[in-house]
């Protein structure tokens, strides 16, 4: 994939307001109700503590669904670009193709869903609410990432930027869930949410340096968290 680098990296005032309205903990996708497998983790005694946390996630931008969602990001950035309706809708497909368990392919579809239905009543965005369409006559349903990538496209946020934030939130829900179930104190929360910044920026350069044919990830442990919190006898989170 060719990313114009000098485009890369020009985030506006507007931009940067949007990002922190769709990416924010109050916007209404339901993050919070999701852990991405890290309860059954915390349960097994995988993640105990503070810096069992941070290699976790980071595990899963650099090998798990960060990296797949980083690269499909990409491709539906471009796409949304160029206003290439079809392609989008091939990289949707893909995107539900990508999907390890039964509750991760829940929580990136339910997340892409509810940004759709919000982001296209409180903002104009033709394109999105298009393929959100043509999505469900498919029978299928938004990824979250898709979707993300198509608004930050259309509101005209670099590519670098629009990453960043969605990998930085990714992230940070992961950390919220740990700190509820660990329990983690509010300053190890910040402290691992700092510690991940290398991680969340690798994962934006591997996105945009990876061809689209090398997409793929490696994290069996996560996947077998998440089939594992399927049967989880107490659970808090829908994944």
């Amino acid at each position: 994939m060719t990313i114009d680098r000098a485009q890369a990296s020009n985030l506006n005032p507007a931009g940067l307001m949007r990002l922190m309205t769709w990416l924010g903990p109050s916007f209404p996708v339901g993050a919070y109700s999701y852990s991405h497998g890290v309860e059954f983790a915390i349960e097994d005694g995988r993640v105990k503590k503070c810096d069992s946390v941070i290699t976790w996630v980071e595990g899963v931008l650099a090998f798990g669904a960060g990296r797949i969602d980083g690269v499909l990001f990409c491709q539906a950035y471009e796409a949304a670009r160029n206003r290439d309706l079809e392609g989008l809708i091939a990289i949707g497909i893909d995107a539900d193709c990508r999907r390890g368990t039964a509750e991760m392919a829940l929580e990136a579809t339910a997340q892409g869903r509810a940004f759709v239905s919000t982001l296209t009543q409180v903002w104009d965005d033709a394109l999105l609410a298009s393929w959100a369409a043509s999505m469900r006559d498919d029978d299928r349903l938004p990824s979250y990432s898709v979707a993300v990538a198509i608004a930050a496209a259309g509101a005209d946020i670099d590519l670098r930027s629009a990453l960043t934030a969605f990998f930085h939130a990714m992230g940070a829900n992961l950390v919220s869930a740990a700190v509820r179930l660990v329990p983690l104190g509010q300053t190890d929360g910040i402290r691992a949410i700092a510690a991940l910044e290398g991680a969340v920026e690798l994962a934006v350069i591997k996105a945009m340096e990876t061809d689209p044919d090398d997409i793929g990830a490696c994290a069996p442990l996560i996947d077998w968290t998440s089939m594992k919190h399927e049967t989880q006898y107490t659970r808090l989170f829908r994944s």
